[in-house]
């Protein structure tokens, strides 16, 4: 794991493309916002797992896809933020929780990253907005009140 900043909100994978996504729109808008904050403050967290579907999506997936290099460079900027390593004990940790919550690995291992990270919140849209899963609160930023 690296110790850069005080992390507190783990940053899932489809927030981080969002912020770079310029057709996702309004998620678009949201996202950078919210990532500008994180910026600003601090406080984002990421896994080595957020960072690989990063690219995978970015160069891929989206409408208007990066190159590699234009994606290395912006992976490389989040290098500054607190990274958390997935080692053997994170996929294990994810198994448990995948187990006792009834949620996929994936979704788990993004759990499990966030929590040997110390992390108090954890942004996506993947899970349930307002719950508390493993101590760490979901929060979903496209939610509009």
């Amino acid at each position: 794991m690296n110790d850069k900043n005080n992390g507190e909100d783990f940053v899932d994978t489809n927030v981080l493309i969002y912020a770079y996504d310029i057709d996702a729109k309004a998620k678009h808008d949201l996202a950078v916002a919210r990532i500008k904050q994180l910026w600003q403050t601090k406080t984002g967290i990421i896994s080595t797992q957020v960072l690989q579907e990063f690219h995978v999506n970015i160069t891929r997936k989206i409408a208007n896809p990066f190159s590699p290099t234009k994606a290395r460079t912006i992976l490389n900027r989040y290098l500054s933020w607190q990274v958390v390593t997935n080692t053997p004990k994170t996929i294990l940790l994810a198994s448990e929780i995948a187990e006792c919550h009834m949620l996929s690995f994936w979704d788990a291992l993004i759990i499990a990253a966030a929590k040997q990270g110390g992390a108090k919140t954890i942004l996506t849209e993947d899970l349930n907005h307002g719950q508390l899963i493993e101590g760490i609160r979901i929060e979903n930023p496209f939610l509009t009140t």
